[in-house]
């Protein structure tokens, strides 16, 4: 994909098992069809947007609407990162970090899916930790949030292991029943006590002007990327579309 325009096309963020990026029209296509074959149980809703419902060409189709929409609305006061997640050659995932007035709060929600042919290696604990890096390290975002259903407790874990501390309840309403979603907060000291996973991120000096910010010098070019040994493997299961 051409980068002239749109330079996120060019932007890398690679694991020991990893890479995500910005999905081309091939690698688009790929995780529609991963949507399309199953992200959870169909008898139970991570998600308070209950996207997955409907048969596979749905899911399939509100992956596709919703990454060209990212691309559509983005503005540097408002944007979601939306990343397809590759693991040994295959699209398995995605994984998004979106904000608003970035330059102002300097804070940020990742939300991630993992096909379920996937999960249960800690792939899904590998590309959250890729994102936290994009965010603290390359973008110098003091917090970032998240969040799971109370009764998640696998998407729980993850979010204990990486450094986050609950943050309050909420309620929602997913399928016309009442819901409660446990808010997360992780700050960048919890993030540096808790950094496990070596990151390298490429292509970030070109999409400067589309973040809206001034990069941190840790991720212009030529300087060193913090090296951290990966993890054991953990079964998770993220929640948010």
């Amino acid at each position: 994909m051409d980068t002239q325009f749109w330079p996120l096309y060019g932007l890398r963020i690679t694991t020991p098992r990893l890479e995500l990026r910005l999905p081309d029209d091939e690698l688009l296509a790929e995780l529609s069809a991963v949507a399309a074959d199953g992200v959870h149980d169909e008898a139970s809703m991570p998600f308070t947007v209950p996207w997955t419902d409907g048969t596979p060409q749905d899911r399939a189709r509100a992956t596709f609407q919703h990454l060209l929409g990212t691309i559509a609305t983005w503005r540097p006061e408002k944007w979601t990162l939306s990343l397809a997640v590759r693991h040994e050659g295959k699209t398995v995932g995605r994984q998004d970090f979106m904000t608003d007035d970035f330059a102002v709060t300097r804070e940020g929600e990742t939300g991630s899916w993992l096909g379920r042919a996937h999960q249960g290696q800690g792939i899904g604990t590998e590309m959250r930790a890729a994102a936290l890096h994009l965010a603290f390290e390359g973008l110098g975002a003091r917090h970032v949030t998240s969040a799971a259903m109370t009764d998640n407790p696998r998407s729980l874990r993850v979010s204990e292991k990486l450094g986050y501390r609950p943050d309050g309840l909420e309620v929602h309403s997913v399928r016309g029943e009442a819901r409660t979603v446990r808010r997360l907060r992780l700050t960048r000291a919890d993030w540096e006590a808790k950094r496990t996973v070596r990151v390298e991120v490429t292509g970030l000096e070109e999409c400067r002007e589309l973040f809206g910010i001034q990069l941190p010098a840790s991720s212009l070019p030529g300087q060193p990327t913090h090296q951290h040994r990966a993890p054991e493997p953990s079964p998770q299961h993220l929640p948010r579309p």
